[in-house]
């Protein structure tokens, strides 16, 4: 059993947590090990795990140590953006009044799900993602609280915030990264899920930028920590095949290199279609100068994220 009140309905608000998982069946069973740690009183919790086509026994190791966890297998096609879609299809069913849409690298303070769902009852028509930290860092913020900045070209990932320089109360943001966000599903009744055809491995980048612009706000709440391994870096674009190359850039729009993904990204997210537009040939030029978009705030000073979002707290 995933959580001790799992089974006792009456009066609770019912969550389903939903992540795709391939090949990383360690990885996975930690994931479900930590969420199963979890507080979950007054909270209804069902998890739905879409395993996309594993071949090292994920499904397996799943189904004998977690019985609780519905298991959809897919065919390895799906990839992160469609297996959340999957997954959420199936939690609906049981008509839950969240989605906790997330990652399976990552572990969790015990009380992250009920803050999370304490910010969103708190504030109406509001989308909540957590407070993501490296693990091996574990003070150190992880793609929080991203801001757009056209002449950076797009938006600016912070490089030093820590916990010790955000605001100690929710904050509004332009986009949550996908690692670990809670949806009210009247959010996804009237915007739907994720757009799986033009981002089949990068739908957050899309999703809650849309759910904004649809007048849905979104937050980060400091208390609900999650602990994320760090990105693995890219294989660099000069080091590639000719075909390797083309592949990236032009066809697979899964790849985090893909042009045509980066351009619908932008083109979806940005403030308006002129700052994408602006941002995208920012992006050209960086490319022309080897300069990358870390390299160039790697040696900015920043301001503390108390001091940048002051004025994006919504009142109580």
């Amino acid at each position: 059993m995933i959580c001790k009140t799992a089974m006792i309905k009456n009066n609770k608000i019912k969550v389903g947590i939903v992540f795709p998982v391939h090949n990383r069946r360690e990885l996975t069973l930690q994931c479900l090990r930590s969420l199963a740690k979890i507080d979950c009183e007054g909270l209804d919790v069902h998890i739905v795990v879409v395993d996309d086509g594993s071949t090292d026994g994920t499904s397996e190791a799943i189904g004998k140590d977690f019985p609780d966890v519905e298991l959809i297998r897919g065919d390895g096609n799906l990839w992160f953006t469609e297996g959340t879609n999957v997954g959420v299809r199936a939690a609906l069913k049981r008509e839950p009044d969240y989605i906790l849409m997330m990652n399976d690298d990552q572990v969790f303070d015990s009380k992250f799900l009920k803050y999370m769902v304490e910010t969103a009852e708190k504030f109406p028509r509001s989308v909540v993602g957590s407070l993501l930290l490296l693990w091996d860092t574990p003070h150190k913020l992880f793609q929080v609280s991203p801001m757009w900045e056209t002449l950076s070209g797009g938006w600016r990932h912070w490089q030093n915030q820590t916990v010790w320089t955000i605001p100690k109360n929710p904050w509004e943001v332009g986009l949550i990264v996908g690692n670990c966000v809670l949806v009210p599903v009247q959010a996804i009744k009237e915007n739907g899920l994720m757009n799986a055809v033009k981002y089949p491995n990068f739908g957050d980048a899309e999703y809650t930028p849309r759910l904004r612009k649809k007048g849905w706000r979104l937050l980060v709440d400091p208390r609900a920590r999650v602990f994320c391994q760090p990105n693995n870096i890219p294989q660099r674009v000069l080091k590639m095949s000719l075909k390797e190359k083309f592949n990236a850039l032009f066809v697979n729009l899964g790849h985090v290199h893909n042009i045509r993904r980066r351009f619908y990204s932008y083109w979806d997210s940005a403030p308006t279609k002129l700052h994408a537009v602006a941002a995208f040939g920012v992006f050209f030029v960086r490319v022309a100068l080897r300069k990358n978009a870390e390299s160039i705030n790697a040696g900015l000073q920043e301001k503390p994220l108390t001091e940048i979002c002051k004025d994006k707290i919504p009142a109580n």
